[in-house]
């Protein structure tokens, strides 16, 4: 161990004492209510929660200890979601943690008041979370994950990948994804005109709509396929991939969950970097600083990743270009 190392060690070992002493004093511990988009049963959800509760520990914020952590699990179900925003805030948590356009939407429909932290959230002046990102001025703030023009980036990865790609089919949840879906779309419109490229919109709301746009554009020569970035996409990611798969159809993800599921590349923030900086906010809150005061932050992080044996199934020759581009190229 390096002295930088254990000097920060020890820093947090003293705020962990320092808060359980006071936690003993007031005879409450803190509360951090967590709303997440996943299913209990996914395990990259527990994952990116790990990511999260363990940045809270190096700030001194142990669950159990100096803190209490109450998660609930929607799964992108509606239905759930809003219950979940029902309990946790009954809970009285001194801060909630959202980790989606769904749950922070459901999350302030519930209060105006309790702190709320986001992550995963490409619009949130449009979805109406906060006035303007540099200051959010009121109970919300959080951290951005896309910009619209990231859905040209996407088709222009995928016709790179595959130029005889002449058509595709932007798959989206009109219920989940930002704007309705028209956040990502427009550029997505603008770029396959640019790429001579036909689009397609294809709303989705549940594994069979899934299995029928997917099947529409498969009967077309050249199709391709665009997952647009929204809980319910990445929540149903396994269905596009199958799908995808049994027709032959290249496509592209927002997130490295997919790739390394089984799809053929993604474009995306390092989610688990938006997970640990949610960390650092939630620890300012709980020390006394207010959601108006803290800035909405955009990904620093960006990856690049290629699964090489699907694209070898798909009859795939990744462009060296690409490949040198790529930050992971799975086997």
């Amino acid at each position: 161990m390096n002295r930088r190392e254990f000097i920060t060690l020890l820093g947090a070992a003293t705020a962990s004492s320092s808060l359980a002493a006071h936690a003993e004093e007031s005879g409450r511990l803190r509360r951090i209510g967590v709303l997440m988009l996943y299913s209990d049963a996914d395990p990259m959800g527990h994952a990116r929660l790990k990511v999260f509760e363990q940045s809270l520990e190096k700030l001194g914020w142990t669950d159990g200890r100096t803190v209490n952590i109450e998660v609930r699990w929607s799964g992108a179900d509606t239905e759930l979601t809003h219950r979940f925003a029902k309990e946790l805030l009954a809970w009285q948590p001194d801060v909630i943690v959202t980790t989606s356009t769904p749950t922070t939407a459901a999350v302030k429909q519930e209060t105006r008041t309790t702190p709320i932290v986001f992550t995963v959230v490409a619009d949130p002046i449009g979805e109406g979370f906060v006035e303007n990102l540099a200051q959010p001025g009121g109970n919300i703030t959080g951290f951005v994950n896309f910009e619209p023009s990231m859905a040209g980036k996407w088709l222009s990865l995928l016709k790179e990948i595959d130029p005889r790609v002449v058509r595709a089919a932007g798959l989206f949840n009109p219920d989940t994804a930002p704007d309705g879906g028209a956040y990502f779309y427009r550029a997505f419109e603008a770029a396959a005109r640019d790429l001579s490229i036909t689009p397609f919109i294809s709303p989705v709301r549940s594994d069979a709509e899934i299995d029928s746009a997917i099947s529409a554009v498969a009967h077309k020569q050249g199709a391709g396929l665009v997952t647009m970035a929204d809980s319910f996409m990445a929540v149903h990611r396994a269905m596009v991939i199958e799908r995808a798969a049994r027709h032959g159809i290249p496509a592209i993800y927002p997130f490295r969950s997919a790739t390394a599921d089984g799809g053929l590349f993604s474009y995306g923030p390092v989610v688990a970097e938006l997970y640990r900086q949610v960390a650092p906010y939630v620890d300012r809150i709980l020390r006394g600083a207010q959601p108006s005061g803290l800035p909405v932050q955009a990904p620093t992080k960006f990856e690049l990743v290629i699964n090489l044996h699907t694209a070898k199934s798909l009859g795939l020759d990744v462009p060296a270009t690409l490949l040198t581009r790529a930050d992971e190229v799975i086997e």
